[in-house]
């Protein structure tokens, strides 16, 4: 098999971070018959410097052609001062939008034999652990309207915090189906003793439980969620 990789080596530790990925990713055709192409596209810092702005159309048509994509990492302190919409982080939600990347996954596994590498007390992690988190990455505050006016008390920003049901059940049946092939426990972090769009997030999560009986859901307002 053929696979078209678009490569968004990206600023600082990127580049060789997505250079080693490839390395393994050529082991791994070699040893299983396949074969990877890739394109390297600028997204970030990088493509500021050249272009003036973090996301060309050119990267995301060149994502769109490919299979997949590879990201390293964006941004550092040369672009700091720039204006939020010319910031190296927009690229990231740019491309989120662009793909429908509306979820992402992360796993964190601690095996026993690592345990003294892990700063949490002993006694928490004498066995390990292993948990997923699923977050949702094309809704919310980061795609919601913001801007700066004049209030009360003078200048003022704000950042809108904006969910659909569609966008809540969709992440949420994501992580009702990495549940059920794990676990089966699903805690669902909000703060719906303060959020309206909380709490719209977790009467749609109750709802699409109905769907997955054999899952133990339990809500954790994320003030908890932290602590914990």
């Amino acid at each position: 098999m053929k696979y078209r990789i678009a490569l968004l080596k990206g600023d600082g530790i990127g580049p060789e971070i997505v250079n080693s990925a490839c390395q393994v990713l050529d082991a791994i055709g070699t040893r299983y018959g396949h074969k990877f192409e890739y394109q390297d596209f600028l997204a970030g810092g990088c493509s500021i410097d050249k272009y003036g702005i973090p996301l060309t159309e050119e990267t995301i048509k060149g994502c769109k052609e490919s299979d997949s994509v590879l990201l390293g990492a964006v941004g550092g302190p040369k672009w700091d001062t720039l204006p939020g919409h010319l910031r190296p982080e927009k690229a990231l939600l740019g491309i989120r939008s662009a793909l429908g990347l509306f979820s992402n996954i992360r796993p964190a596994k601690l095996y026993p034999a690592l345990k003294g590498a892990c700063p949490l007390k002993p006694e928490i992690v004498k066995d390990g652990f292993d948990i997923v988190i699923v977050r949702e990455l094309t809704g919310g505050m980061y795609f919601g309207d913001n801007g700066r006016r004049d209030g009360k008390n003078g200048l003022e920003a704000y950042d809108t915090e904006c969910y659909s049901a569609m966008e809540i059940e969709r992440i949420g049946r994501v992580a009702f189906e990495t549940a059920m092939k794990r676990g089966k426990k699903l805690t669902s972090v909000d703060k719906a003793n303060v959020l309206e769009s909380s709490r719209l997030w977790r009467e749609t999560i109750h709802s699409l439980a109905k769907e997955f009986p054999e899952v133990e859901l339990i809500d954790m307002l994320v003030d908890n969620a932290a602590m914990q």
